[in-house]
């Protein structure tokens, strides 16, 4: 059972799972276990489920899916569930520009993407949290020793999209990203019980690692995180070339999924409410565009 605080109300909140119980059960039994490392975290798995997706009669789903988990349709800029081809075309919806403010202050942080954060500062770079009691190294998840050092004594932010979040992904800042390191690995769940379950899960999936001259927070290194039933990560825009804050980088394709995003020493102070609930271990709701820190 996972809850997070929702950052609006300041109140803790139960979180409502698309498919909780085939979670819970492949994570905390033994047999769930077996079937998980034979078959789910493979890419096949992933993949057939998102090709299922992509079909028409998919589409039928959708209408169920917004009523169970309250998504409010008026933010998307089809606001008509008939118009979408399918359901990975209504789980990748655009919003309209208006249904997310961007913090347009330059000392501002914003978030990425709509989810749930966590945000841990000071970090290590041969022992970054994945949830309490759980530790990776940096370069495992950048697959690259030299980068990871760049963020020791960092800040790192972790937002994590569940089924029922927008599901595209932007960048933080004015500035120009590099090329995309496409990093092959397994497809686990990236939900807290597979989070509390799976060691360094963050660098045993399959993901995407950006690295990001931004105007205002220095380098900062983008990883987006494919998991269980995630057909793809898309990313949506041009290498070296410049970017603003809030333009599109990419989405996801049906799934749960994540962006992890480092900052180096100095560059940013993360928001005491997020700072505090981290040290808790609960996540805070936050919307894209939304300030979760300042220079």
């Amino acid at each position: 059972m996972s809850y997070y605080i929702d950052r609006k109300t300041g109140k803790k909140v139960k979180e409502k799972v698309a498919g909780s119980k085939f979670i819970v059960w492949t994570y905390n039994t033994s047999v769930g276990k077996s079937l998980l490392e034979l078959i789910v975290k493979r890419k096949f798995f992933s993949s057939l489920y998102g090709k299922l997706q992509d079909l028409s009669n998919s589409k039928k789903k959708i209408q169920d899916f917004v009523r169970d988990f309250n998504i409010d349709m008026s933010e998307a800029e089809r606001e008509d569930v008939s118009e979408y081809t399918s359901f990975n075309d209504f789980f990748t919806r655009k919003l309209k520009s208006e249904s997310r403010k961007i913090d347009r202050s330059e000392k501002a942080l914003i978030s990425p993407a709509d989810g749930k954060v966590l945000a841990y500062e000071n970090i290590h770079v041969e022992k970054v949290i994945q949830v309490k009691g759980f530790l990776y190294k940096l370069q495992d998840l950048f697959d690259d020793e030299n980068e990871a050092k760049l963020y020791n004594g960092g800040t790192c932010v972790v937002v994590r999209l569940a089924p029922n979040d927008y599901h595209r992904f932007h960048f933080v800042d004015d500035g120009i990203p590099r090329d995309v390191k496409r990093i092959k690995g397994d497809y686990y769940s990236v939900n807290p019980i597979a989070l509390k379950e799976v060691i360094s899960l963050y660098c045993r999936n399959k993901r995407h690692v950006t690295m990001f001259d931004s105007k205002n927070f220095g380098q900062v290194a983008f990883v987006d995180v494919g998991a269980t039933c995630v057909g793809s990560i898309i990313q949506t825009f041009n290498e070296y070339t410049e970017v603003k804050k809030g333009d599109e980088k990419g989405y996801f394709k049906f799934g749960g999924s994540t962006v992890v995003m480092f900052l180096q020493k100095g560059m940013v102070k993360i928001d005491p409410d997020i700072v505090k609930n981290s040290k808790a271990g609960i996540e805070t709701s936050v919307f894209m565009g939304e300030k979760i820190g300042e220079k």
